[in-house]
């Protein structure tokens, strides 16, 4: 039984069999070829006998492993390894399918390579998943066949593995390295001009070559004979809190990533930053009610806590309340804070409408509002206008990019900052903010 199950008929077998019907075909103008088209199928069959019995009298033929991690990076491409151990004492070829999750809807990952007695071969693809959530892997499976190739046995492999996909943690480490070494202009991330000093005093050090002589300490200075400076560092342990909009609005397609999706990145990687500059990172979803709260912290574990909590949260399919949002971080979120906030305006009646609630929140924390061009729209504003309702659809495009800065105009006006980015540059938009109001002293 595991035999019949596990038996294969191999693509060059058809063509023997092609061949031996041609001579057969042949055979009825040239008789003499008569005999030897049945020698053919006499010989066909010794050898699909003799390729059944070297392919399956072996128990262990093939040891096969796929390689998962136990979480993917979401919007990343992911790499998976596979290894193929041939313990056969001749030389097989081997077919490799792969049954992907369903989300990736892709059904023809198939690689082939030819293996030594005793050889090991390992290669490795990639899958880009584009949403958070379980991934369920089906088989691994091995098609081997002889030198022959009349036949094949499949040998089955690693059933039903689950990979969790999480929020981008590869974006995360790129840009947390990036910051480290100070080599953030690299990716976009503006190098900003540090204006005066911040409050928190550090320490008092022996003056060096390059120190800022308005930082000298003459008291210091007179009674050690030598030059002393003031060291001076940034502040730390300022809440910042990532506020994502659930509502219908972040349901938007861009790239096969949704905004949910950018903002979740986003999120992931600039509380990152904050809690390298020593602030303490939280989190706020909402949408008719809030959903998740993460109370700001600075603990090493703290960020784990985050990335779970992004992990779970998917958007909704109404319109979110911001009255709701204003009365729960007036209660809630008591020291004053740097808030971003994720969300999405199309058009300017809608930020109108939420305008005083973001006041309110304004009135007491440093609010910056994120939100987001329709690239979809630029191919229309570049297209040449060639006739009338090409002429039409790019006015309209043009309009809805002009309401978009409007926006930005909008918000400055009272007193509110905001970011209107593309979503592939939403992280290092983000980031740069976060930056230069930590050198303006703002935070």
């Amino acid at each position: 039984m595991n035999l019949i199950r596990n038996l294969y008929i191999h693509e060059r077998f058809f063509i023997y069999v092609a061949v031996i019907a041609i001579t057969f075909l042949v055979s009825f103008w040239f008789p003499i070829l008569y005999p030897v088209a049945w020698l053919l199928v006499v010989v066909l069959i010794i050898f699909f006998t003799i390729d059944i019995y070297v392919l399956f009298n072996v128990n262990k033929g093939i040891e096969a492993r796929r390689i998962l991690t136990k979480k993917f990076s979401n919007s990343d491409e992911n790499p998976i390894p596979i290894t193929i151990q041939n313990n056969y004492q001749f030389r097989i070829e081997a077919k490799i399918i792969d049954e992907l999750p369903f989300q990736f809807q892709k059904r023809d990952l198939e690689e082939k390579a030819f293996i030594n007695p005793q050889g090991v071969w390992e290669f490795e693809y990639t899958v880009r998943p584009v949403e958070r959530g379980e991934y369920y892997f089906g088989k691994l499976n091995v098609y081997i066949s002889t030198f022959f190739r009349i036949v094949s046995r499949r040998y089955k492999f690693h059933e039903n593995e689950m990979v969790a996909v999480y929020p981008s943690y590869i974006q995360m480490k790129k840009y947390e390295f990036l910051a480290m070494s100070n080599r953030l202009t690299e990716f976009g991330l503006k190098k900003i001009r540090r204006i005066g000093h911040t409050l928190e005093f550090e320490q008092i050090k022996n003056y060096i070559t390059g120190d800022d002589v308005r930082t000298i300490n003459w008291k210091a200075t007179a009674k050690r004979s030598q030059l002393m400076v003031n060291q001076y560092q940034d502040e730390k342990s300022q809440p910042i809190y990532s506020i994502i909009d659930l509502g219908r609005v972040m349901k938007m397609p861009f790239e096969e990533l949704k905004l949910i999706d950018y903002a979740i990145n986003a999120t992931l990687a600039f509380s990152n930053i904050a809690l390298r500059k020593n602030d303490k990172a939280g989190l706020l979803t909402f949408s008719k009610r809030v959903d998740t709260i993460v109370a700001a912290s600075n603990k090493k574990t703290h960020l784990n806590t985050i990335n779970e909590a992004l992990y779970n949260i998917n958007t909704k399919f109404t319109d979110s309340d911001f009255g709701y949002l204003y009365a729960l971080i007036k209660r809630k979120i008591t020291q004053r804070s740097l808030l971003i906030l994720y969300t999405n305006f199309e058009h300017i009646s809608s930020l109108k409408r939420q305008i005083p609630f973001l006041k309110a929140i304004a009135k007491y924390h440093l609010l910056v509002v994120v939100f987001f061009e329709n690239t979809a729209l630029d191919s229309l504003i570049n297209e040449n206008a060639e006739d009338l309702q090409t002429i039409y659809h790019k006015t309209i495009a043009e309009k809805f990019a002009y309401e978009k800065r409007l926006m930005v105009k909008e918000l400055e006006s009272k007193g509110i900052y905001g970011i209107l980015t593309k979503p592939q540059n939403l992280t290092v938009n983000v980031i740069n903010k976060y930056l230069e109001f930590k050198a303006k002293g703002f935070i």
